[in-house]
C-alpha cells in the first residue's frame, strides 16, 4: 500500500515545501526593499563582537566547502549514527532519508516474511506511542515552561537595541503574516478550509513558538495531522520529518533573503537587481534543504547563503541582530511547522487520501485545546 505512493509523497511533499520556501524567499525580498533596510549604521558593540567570533568559530570554518555538490552529497547518509550524536548538526536530512530506508526495509520484511515484519513494525508502533506519552507529559508542563522562556526572553532583551532594530521586527513578522496569508490560499486551492486548519493546528505553532524548534515540534505535527487534519500517517510522518529539515520557510527562506538585501548595498550590488533577485531566490531555495530544525538554524542558512553559495557577502549582520533575535526566531519557527503541516495536508488531499470525517469534524478542534 505504501512503497506505490512513496514517490509521489516525495515529489509532493518536497515540491510543496520548496515552493513555499522560495515564495518566501521572494516576500523576503520585497518586505526588505519596501521598508528600506540596510545594514548601513548598526553598531557592533561587545556584544554583537562576542557572537561574530563564535560563528566564525563555529561556523564559517565547517561551512567553508559547502558547493551545490557538497549539499547534494551530504544527504547521502555515510554514517547515521555519528549525525545522531549532532556531530554534523547542520544537515540532519540524511537522519531522516536513513529512517526512510528503515520503513522500507521494515515494509520488505513484512511481505517477505510476516511474523518477522509484525514484529518490528509492533516495536515502531509501541515506540510511537510511549513517545507521545512523553510528550503530553511534557506538554501539562507547558504552560511553566512557557513562562520561563518569555521571562528569559525578556530578561535578556535591551529595550534600547530592539528600538534601534524595530524596522526590521515589524518587516520580518509582516513577511511572516504574508506567508501564513500564502499557506491559507494554498490550502484553499485544495479545498481546505483555512481557518478550520489553522484552529486545529493551533497548540502546535503555540509550541513551536515558545520551543524555538521545528525538530522538537515533529510528534504533535503528526498527532495534529492524524487526529485532526484526516492526513494518513505515512504522509504526516514524511511532510512532519522532511518539514523540520528541508525548506524551512521562516529560519531558511524569509530571514536569508532578508539579511542578504540588507547587506547587499553595503558592498555596492543593487538589491533591485532582477538578476540578482532571481539568483538570490534561487540559492535560497536550494541551501534550504537540510537547515537543521533546531535553534539556531536559521543562523546556519543565513551562513550558507551570506558568504558561501556564491553570494559574497559578509557574515557581520548576522552578528549585529542578537538581540532581537530570538524574538524574531520564535514567528520563523511557527511558519517553519505550520509550513510541514500545509505540505503534509496539501499531499494529502491531491492524493485523495484525507479522511474527511475527521477533516471536517468540529470536535476534533475542541480536542486540541485539552
Amino acid at each position: 500500500m505504501y512503497l506505490p505512493s512513496l514517490g509521489k509523497i516525495s515529489f509532493l511533499s518536497i515540491g510543496t515545501l520548496l515552493f513555499t520556501t522560495l515564495i518566501s524567499a521572494l516576500v523576503g525580498v520585497l518586505m526588505t526593499n519596501l521598508f528600506g533596510l540596510t545594514a548601513s549604521g548598526l553598531v557592533q558593540e561587545v556584544q554583537e563582537s562576542t557572537r561574530l567570533s563564535a560563528i566564525q568559530t563555529n561556523y564559517v570554518g565547517k561551512l567553508a566547502d559547502f558547493t551545490v555538490p557538497h549539499i547534494l552529497l551530504s544527504f547521502i547518509p555515510a554514517n547515521p549514527f555519528a549525525d545522531l550524536t549532532g556531530t554534523h548538526p547542520t544537515l540532519i536530512i540524511s537522519i531522516v532519508i536513513f529512517t526512510t530506508f528503515l520503513g522500507v526495509a521494515s515494509l520488505q520484511l513484512m511481505k517477505d516474511d510476516k511474523p518477522k515484519g509484525g514484529r518490528v513494525l509492533m516495536a515502531i508502533d509501541t515506540l510511537q506511542a510511549w513517545v507521545m506519552k512523553l510528550v503530553r507529559l511534557v506538554m501539562t508542563l507547558t504552560p511553566y515552561g512557557v513562562m520561563a522562556l518569555m521571562t528569559k526572553v525578556v530578561a535578556g532583551s535591551n529595550i534600547h537595541d530592539i528600538g534601534k532594530l524595530s524596522s526590521f521586527m515589524v518587516a520580518s513578522y509582516l513577511g511572516l503574516a504574508i506567508m501564513f496569508v500564502v499557506h491559507a490560499a494554498l490550502l484553499t486551492l485544495t479545498g481546505v478550509n483555512p481557518i478550520l486548519f489553522f484552529r486545529k493546528v493551533w497548540p502546535v505553532i503555540t509550541f513551536a513558538f515558545t520551543s524555538c524548534s521545528s525538530a522538537a515540534s515533529i510528534p504533535l505535527n503528526v498527532e495534529a495531522q492524524t487526529r485532526r487534519l484526516g492526513v494518513p500517517e505515512y504522509i504526516a510522518s514524511f511532510s512532519a520529518s522532511f518539514g523540520a529539515t528541508i525548506s524551512q520557510n521562516g529560519c531558511a527562506g524569509l530571514y536569508p533573503a532578508i539579511l542578504a538585501v540588507m547587506v547587499a548595498p553595503t558592498i555596492g550590488i543593487n538589491p533591485l537587481d532582477p538578476v540578482w533577485i532571481a539568483t538570490l531566490v534561487g540559492i535560497v531555495t536550494l541551501s534550504s534543504a537540510g537547515v537543521a530544525g533546531v535553534g539556531g538554524g536559521a543562523t546556519i542558512a543565513a551562513l550558507i547563503v551570506l558568504p558561501v553559495m556564491a553570494m559574497g557577502l559578509p557574515v557581520t549582520l548576522v552578528a549585529l541582530l542578537i538581540s532581537v533575535e530570538p524574538l524574531i526566531d520564535m514567528g520563523r519557527t511557527v511558519l517553519n511547522v505550520n509550513g510541514s503541516m500545509v505540505a503534509g495536508t496539501i499531499t494529502s488531499q491531491l492524493m485523495k487520501q484525507t479522511d474527511k470525517v475527521v477533516m471536517n469534524n468540529e470536535d476534533k478542534v475542541r480536542l486540541a485545546h485539552h
